[in-house]
């Protein structure tokens, strides 16, 4: 079975991965999303197209 994985993001609105039933990081919430390595890394390219942290996009 292949590992799976959540999408988090962090309050500069920058994304990762991490392995489904770990507890989440300090400073970082789900995104709602779940699947395989490849399917999240997937989503992230397309919701994450401003790569600068959201404190220097303001």
């Amino acid at each position: 079975m292949e590992k799976q994985f959540i999408v988090v993001i962090n309050h500069e609105e920058q994304y990762s991965i991490w392995p489904t039933g770990r507890d989440v990081p300090n400073g970082w919430r789900e995104d709602g999303v779940s699947g395989s390595k490849t399917e999240c890394l997937e989503h992230i390219a397309r919701e994450w197209t401003d790569l600068r942290p959201l404190s220097v996009r303001k």
